[in-house]
């Protein structure tokens, strides 16, 4: 069967390949063999054109069952140690012709063969065939058989499935592609799961001016692995930068749905029917974040203690020692790199091709950033993206002047944006923060009967530089930005981000410099009027929120509010007075209803009518002054809300 090599393949960054196999051929039949952990891409996606005269007739696959499930059907089942005699056994009533060692050969319907005693060699087995045009069974000893034809199609067909079967692949699955005879230029495409494809950059800078700017080279390199079982010849290599959504979906597995069983039943009337929605969720999840690595200062002291080379790395020398052959292309959300040199990577290797090669012009910066690390600024190059192609999320190696610097990991970088490259911690520059909240009024105003009040919510951050070396620095300090608040008091930063905002603060040598960045946030709220204090009303009046007219006008409210209170602090104390007369009342009725009417009895009963028309006096003066108390209250209720119309 013919051989269909991989012509092009497309790597991607989510654990998919895209793979296309082309050859010209002549014939009816080209396989090809999958892992099974691939057929399902494979189903999903495999596509064949002939670019040639032929047809693609039809496409075969491996179902999805063991060996054993598949062979379990068959009538035809030969052990290693004993085939020819387990191919007698299943031959048992089929058409057969035995050719002997001498004679002609039999041909008829197979008996059988004997079962050979223990300890006994297999050659003593005797088969017996029903011979053709008769009722004649022969009998001859196995060791004189030389060849067995099978003149059943079914019996030939089962040796044929069996033999197909035990000697394919557990761990792979066959595709047979059918076409019509003749000559053909086939190109089979499908996807199928492949180990992600990754990036490695170097970026090598040679002279920084006294302004820390410069040229820099930035050298990109594709690092990917042939897991496919086959070598790669001269193959048309993309990589693929982005996030394209994608899924396993189980097309190999078969599915028979289960059906409802359906019995015979009276005819009742139906009820109503209700279907349930299906929902199908696909969540995706993509790191983020750039994880800061920096090489430690002693170390970095110790290259620098090593004598320079003669040969020093150089950008020009980088350049020229790999030659970059590829073609930028965007696919819609995708960019793809398009390697125009052939690639041959052996089976089971790995290789590195060139995918950038591109100078840019760079600043230096000291970049501090308390929440990505704290304590010290980072040494960053800063370049535009001048490539013309995305640059895909991967590590940097910094070489200045020859030297390894320190090492970082770029971002996902679009075309023409920002590229930050934090690659080394400037120990001589020390940060310390202090922080803080505090609240200010800025306006105050009466309403009805509720002070409402306008406030400042203010946030500072106090950051504290300290320079130990002997050269002047400059450090681009990065504060959080909140939308909703605004700096006062505060420098004007230098740049702005989506989520930051950069202050420069020149550090002097062995000397120190601070940056306080205020923000504030206008607050609203209200409190009522009657819940204040003349204490706080003084407050006001001394920050300048109210005048002495409308202190004095609150105060008097205040008073009248304090007026009400105490007289239903009475109103309490008279009902509680009322509580005690009821119950003296009650123990009262309570005594007299064991008295006679006359004698002593009688006459201890009258002053027990006495007293009771006594604390009927006294409820009687009671009601009097509660509705004395309400009375007041009202009145007082009256001006205090004639007082509030008047604000």
């Amino acid at each position: 069967m013919q051989h269909l090599p991989i012509t092009r393949m497309t790597l991607y960054k989510h654990g998919v390949g895209f793979f296309e196999r082309r050859a010209q051929f002549n014939g009816e039949n080209i396989g090809l063999s999958y892992r099974v952990e691939e057929m399902n891409d494979v189903l999903k996606s495999l596509t064949a054109i002939d670019w040639g005269e032929g047809q693609v007739l039809s496409i075969e696959y491996t179902t999805p069952q063991t060996r054993e499930e598949r062979l379990s059907d068959c009538t035809i089942a030969l052990h290693d140690a004993r085939s020819l005699r387990d191919l007698l056994i299943g031959l048992r009533g089929r058409q057969v012709r035995l050719h002997r060692e001498h004679g002609d050969p039999y041909t008829g319907i197979l008996v059988g063969i004997d079962e050979v005693p223990e300890r006994q060699p297999m050659e003593s087995a005797l088969v017996s065939i029903v011979v053709e045009d008769s009722s004649q069974v022969k009998v001859l000893a196995l060791s004189t058989l030389r060849g067995v034809e099978i003149l059943d199609d079914a019996a030939a067909s089962d040796l044929s499935f069996f033999l197909e079967t035990a000697t394919g692949q557990e761990t792979h699955r066959n595709v047979d592609i059918h076409l019509t005879p003749g000559d053909h230029d086939l190109a089979v495409s499908y996807i199928a799961p492949a180990p992600t494809w990754r990036v490695s950059y170097r970026l090598i800078t040679d002279e920084v001016s006294a302004k820390g700017k410069g040229e820099a080279l930035l050298q990109g390199w594709g690092i990917f692995d042939n897991r496919l079982g086959e070598d790669l010849q001269a193959v048309q290599l993309s990589l693929v930068a982005g996030m394209p959504i994608s899924f396993v979906y189980d097309l190999y597995t078969p599915f028979t749905p289960e059906r409802p069983v359906v019995q015979e039943e009276p005819r009742v009337a139906a009820g109503p029917v209700g279907f349930e929605g299906a929902v199908e969720a696909l969540e995706m999840d993509q790191a983020r974040g750039t994880p800061l690595s920096a090489p430690a200062m002693g170390a970095m002291r110790a290259m620098a203690a090593v004598p320079a080379a003669k040969a020093r790395l150089s950008a020009d020398a980088i350049a020229q020692s790999a030659a970059v052959k590829t073609q930028g292309e965007t696919l819609g959300e995708l960019f793809q790199y398009a390697i125009e040199t052939p690639v041959t990577v052996g089976r089971g290797q790995s290789a590195m091709v060139p995918i950038i090669a591109s100078r840019m012009n760079f600043h230096k910066d000291l970049l501090y950033n308390g929440h990505k690390l704290p304590s010290h600024p980072v040494a960053t190059l800063r370049l535009n993206n001048t490539t013309g192609m995305t640059l895909e999320r991967g590590p940097v190696t910094v070489v200045e002047s020859g030297e390894y610097v320190g090492e970082a990991v770029l971002p996902f970088t679009a075309p023409s944006s920002e590229l930050i490259v934090p690659y080394a911690v400037e120990l001589g520059i020390k940060v310390s923060e202090e922080n803080g909240t505090h609240y200010e009024a800025r306006s105050l105003k009466l309403k009805e009967s509720y002070l409402h009040f306008e406030e400042w919510e203010i946030r500072w951050r106090d950051y504290r530089l300290s320079n130990s070396t002997g050269e002047p620095r400059i450090v681009l300090v990065e504060h959080p930005r909140t939308l909703s608040y605004d700096l006062f008091d505060t420098p004007t930063p230098q740049e702005k981000t989506d989520t930051y905002l950069r202050f420069v603060v020149s550090v002097p040598p062995h000397g120190e410099a601070r940056l306080k960045v205020q923000e504030r946030h206008l607050t609203r709220r209200r409190e009522e009027l009657h819940r204040q204090s003349y204490e706080g009303l003084q407050h006001y009046l001394q920050q300048g929120l109210i005048d002495q007219k409308t202190m004095d006008r609150v105060t008097k409210l205040l008073m009248l509010w304090q007026n009400i209170a105490t007289y239903e602090g009475k109103l309490q104390e008279c009902e509680k007075e009322r509580q005690k007369i009821y119950e003296a009342q009650r123990q009262i009725q309570g005594n007299m209803g064991t008295l006679a009417q006359t004698g002593k009895e009688g006459t201890l009963r009258s002053r027990y009518v006495e007293q009771l028309e006594g604390t009927e006096e006294q409820l009687k003066a009671l009601a009097q002054q509660e509705a004395n108390l309400k009375a007041e209250i009202e009145r007082v209720q009256r001006e205090i809300a004639e007082r509030l119309s008047a604000f």
